[in-house]
């Protein structure tokens, strides 16, 4: 079972920062963030992969950054000028297998079956 857990959720005013963590029970080569806010679709917002390379949703690029934190196996994704419209739930997720970053944000966005994740956690900007 691969047990992610998100932190560091909360309310902010559009243009400040948050930063997102996800601790993963092991090191994994490709990781990503997705959210969804009610009524709307999954959207894969970043992901990285064993190069570390990364892949953004257009909707973020330049203003969200993900990287990866070791040995503690954390997922990071730092926002910053954060807008009304990135209000949404938050989470860390894990593909069945090992993909490119592009191919991670792909998938996160697809609506399918496409990996693990944790709980979530709730980001809403005002």
């Amino acid at each position: 079972h691969v047990q992610l857990v998100e932190s560091g959720g909360g309310s902010a005013q559009a243009g400040g920062s948050m930063r997102l963590s996800c601790a993963a029970v092991a090191h994994f080569d490709s990781m990503g963030w997705f959210r969804q806010a009610p009524g709307m679709e999954r959207e894969g917002v970043a992901a990285i992969d064993a190069d570390g390379s990364t892949s953004y949703a257009d909707s973020v690029k330049g203003r969200f950054t993900i990287s990866k934190g070791y040995p503690k196996n954390t997922l990071y994704l730092q926002m910053t000028n954060l807008k009304p419209e990135d209000t949404a739930m938050y989470y860390c997720a894990v593909p069945y297998q090992d993909l490119s970053a592009t191919e991670t944000l792909r998938v996160m966005s697809s609506g399918g079956d496409f990996g693990y994740y944790g709980q979530g956690t709730q980001v809403t900007v005002s």
